[in-house]
């Protein structure tokens, strides 16, 4: 019985420290979900690891076409073809579409704005904020 106890004792610690530990991973998965309305992101901030993978869940509420773009440079105001080359990544959906994805966060550590690069809609309000840890 003392052995079982012990046995037991050790297999309990070994679980406690992987726990801590985190599975061994340094990178985790990331998971965010958003809701697109006319005109907003909600929520409108994200915290991700810095090159972890970010699973995205995301839905278009709004009566329009909305993007979510990940910015590598501020915007200008307002959102033009100059703009362009400064998208990380980005995904659109049209009025009442879901849709899955998965992106790689940015390396470095940093804010990163999100917007919406349809004409008028970050003028209208429609931004956020990616944070990588």
């Amino acid at each position: 019985m003392k052995k079982l106890v012990v046995v037991f004792g050790m297999v309990l610690m070994a679980a406690i420290v992987m726990a801590a530990c985190g599975g061994g991973s340094s990178q985790g998965s990331n998971s965010i979900e958003v809701k697109m309305t006319d005109f907003q992101f909600s929520p409108n901030q994200w915290k991700v690891s810095s090159g972890g993978e970010v699973n995205l869940k995301i839905s278009n509420n709004g009566t329009v076409e909305h993007e979510f773009a990940i910015m590598k440079a501020p915007v200008s105001m307002p959102f033009s073809d100059d703009d362009e080359p400064n998208v990380l990544w980005e995904i659109s959906l049209a009025a009442g579409e879901s849709k899955t994805a998965t992106f790689t966060a940015p390396m470095n550590a940093g804010e990163y704005d999100i917007v919406c690069g349809i004409p008028g809609h970050i003028e209208s309000g429609m931004t956020g904020k990616l944070i990588v840890e």
